[in-house]
């Protein structure tokens, strides 16, 4: 397992007697734990990994000394339900965890979602997909706060079927984000009279060839392959994708969940005139444009998205929570701190004003955007035009409508 510790000090913790056991049993009663766990060797490393790690640090510098210690402690999940369940439990057991953030793949967000519950901690889900989440899966213990399947369906899908992309084939990651994703999009598609006339779908993780399910797709003859997957499997989808030469064929593609990063990868000659949705992007104002000039010297040459904001302000507005009520009820409860978090309204550079609904879904705004031509673009990562705005009361599902037991009939 990959696991660094970075302890970030408050206030010194106060002796007790000079006795060694009891200062570190004060020091631990006086610190906060937060552990990263999520993809830094895989599929989703440039989407989260040692980018997302950076912002959280961000975060914890930027809430300064409250009079407590905070550790930043983070692990590769290697995209494995059991392997991120397993650190997760350790991580409660072992080293006096308090919040864990993100998850990962959606597959391991669900595992770690049971966990987190049983042991009355906090989740914090910044970058798993899956809208089950604040659905038939929702706890008292977990905010899902970037995004999810049924907001990116209805942007992207929606827009999609809007500009006359009426009948689609999905290529689809054989996991829960991917079923998710396929699920919540073939809704948006059919209520907009659409349909959905075939997919295949992909082992996750382990697929790098996508040639012979593009040639499944193509002969199908649609308008539309939605791509139903993230990270480097849509890099390698519309890498090769292009090289069949689909917009030749008129074939239009629908990446349903693409980053900066992903683009960034691909560079704009390849990912010119691909729409995706977004929640964050580092030049949509003021306030995101401050934040990414703060955190840059801490990531290198790596392209800021939705997920990485997303742990940054997660953590800011779990941080502040605390503070309300004290660490030493912030530890004993973690369902009092997800409570209080949804009482209190949220507001930080990446995603603005917003609130945290009774199913835990983090609202905020959705952008819907289309990549640059290279000579539109004005420098480094100035990918992005802007669409369309969601705002977040339209973004997401209503929470009737999610199957919640945490909301009242």
């Amino acid at each position: 397992m990959d696991m660094s510790r970075r302890a970030l000090l408050g206030a010194g913790a106060a002796l007790s007697g000079g006795l060694p056991w009891r200062s570190a049993r004060a020091q631990a009663a006086n610190t906060i734990r937060i552990a990263l766990l999520c993809d830094f060797s895989g599929t989703y490393r440039d989407v989260t990994g040692p980018t997302e790690l950076a912002c959280i640090r961000q975060a914890v510098a930027e809430f300064g000394n409250r009079g407590f210690n905070i550790e930043v402690l983070f692990a590769d999940n290697q995209n494995r339900a059991d392997v991120g369940s397993n650190v997760t439990r350790q991580w409660f057991d072992r080293d006096g965890v308090d919040v864990v953030v993100d998850g990962g793949a959606s597959s391991v967000a669900l595992a770690v979602n049971e966990v987190v519950r049983e042991k009355n901690k906090v989740f914090l889900n910044t970058s798993s997909a899956t809208s089950d989440l604040t659905g038939p899966r929702c706890t008292p213990n977990t905010v899902h706060w970037t995004y999810d399947t049924w907001m990116l369906a209805k942007s992207t899908g929606g827009a999609t079927v809007r500009a006359g992309g009426d009948s689609w084939y999905f290529i689809t990651a054989d996991y829960a984000f991917g079923h998710a994703l396929e699920r919540d999009t073939g809704t948006f598609i059919k209520a907009a009279g659409g349909s959905i006339i075939g997919s295949a779908r992909t082992p996750f993780p382990g697929t790098s060839d996508f040639s012979s399910f593009l040639v499944q797709a193509m002969a199908a003859k649609p308008k539309v392959i939605g791509l139903a997957n993230a990270g480097s499997d849509t890099i390698n989808c519309i890498k090769q994708a292009s090289e069949f030469g689909l917009a030749r064929r008129g074939i239009k593609l629908a990446s349903l969940l693409m980053f900066l990063p992903d683009v960034h990868a691909l560079g704009l000659t390849t990912a010119q005139g691909l729409i995706c949705t977004e929640t964050f992007y580092w030049d949509l104002n003021d306030r995101t444009r401050a934040f990414s000039a703060r955190v840059r010297p801490n990531i290198g040459n790596n392209a800021l998205c939705m997920n990485h904001a997303g742990g940054y302000a997660a953590v800011l507005h779990y941080l502040k929570a605390v503070v309300d009520m004290g660490v030493p009820a912030a530890k004993a409860n973690g369902a009092e701190v997800v409570a209080r978090m949804k009482a209190m309204p949220c507001d930080d550079d990446c995603f603005g004003p917003g609130t945290i609904r009774a199913d835990g879904r983090k609202l905020h705004p959705a952008y819907l955007f289309e990549v640059k031509k290279p000579e539109e673009s004005r420098g480094p990562f100035d990918y992005y035009k802007l669409l369309q705005t969601t705002a977040g009361d339209d973004a997401f599902r209503p929470i009737g409508e999610g199957g919640c037991p945490l909301v009242r009939a």
